[in-house]
């Protein structure tokens, strides 16, 4: 069974030495290492493999979106670096994410597959831009569901998302969520946040967690009192 931690930190570094200082400031027993495309483009997979060397779970956060056979094999090769999540975009359709799927399944690992459906960085006014008519309650709804029939693991939403989608969607599936913040007036980038505690009482599994703890004068103080608030 793959267990994972109730937690990832967010990496966001593009310097590997930087990341690493950050990195052994924190527990593996308290969470995991979320790995995203800054750190990992800087990088590469030798930060993957450091990261486990000191216990940590890892979150492969590159959000895959490409045609099938293209991300069929992006999956199995981040399965064979022994990840414990991984995601892709459930704006690719269901072909793709079936063929992420049959990727992973080719492996000797057993990552859980999860897909991003809206970043929580998008707003009613952005789908709009984009030629998205739906509401976003709807788009998120219908990529869930595509994902679920895909045979994903779970999906990548926002906190409050979930009250809208959990009854369409399997007992067991997962919700990660992103934009987590310590105060729920912070204004940044992140446009559809919530606090830890709000995030696991609508249902959240798994937190990611990033500025409130990196920037942290002590990020181990900080994630320790997310964990016992959460617990």
């Amino acid at each position: 069974m793959n267990v994972v931690p109730k937690l990832f930190v967010a990496i966001d570094q593009n310097d590997i030495n930087t990341a690493k200082e950050l990195i052994q400031k924190l527990s593996p027993e308290a969470c995991g290492i979320k790995v995203g495309k800054e750190l990992f483009t800087a990088c590469g997979p030798q930060i993957i493999d450091w990261i486990q060397r000191k216990d940590f779970k890892v979150f492969l956060d590159l959000k895959y979106h490409d045609i099938p056979n293209t991300v069929e094999k992006a999956c199995f090769a981040a399965s064979k670096m022994g990840v414990s999540i991984l995601n892709v975009h459930s704006l690719g359709g269901k072909d793709m994410m079936l063929s992420a799927r049959e990727g992973i399944d080719k492996s000797n690992n057993n990552p859980y597959l999860i897909a991003v459906t809206l970043l929580t960085s998008i707003d009613s006014k952005t789908l709009e831009e984009i030629g998205i008519t739906s509401s976003i309650d709807d788009q998120i709804l219908n990529l869930a569901i595509s994902a679920s029939q895909a045979k994903l693991d779970g999906i990548v939403c926002s906190a409050k998302d979930i009250i809208n989608i959990r009854n369409s969607l399997p007992e067991n599936f997962l919700y990660i969520t992103p934009g987590i913040r310590l105060d729920n007036k912070v204004k940044d980038d992140q446009k559809r946040i919530t606090t830890p505690l709000d995030a696991v009482k609508m249902g959240s599994k798994i937190l990611v967690v990033g500025r409130p703890i990196t920037q942290a004068e002590n990020p181990a103080i900080v994630l320790n009192q997310i964990i016992d608030e959460i617990s």
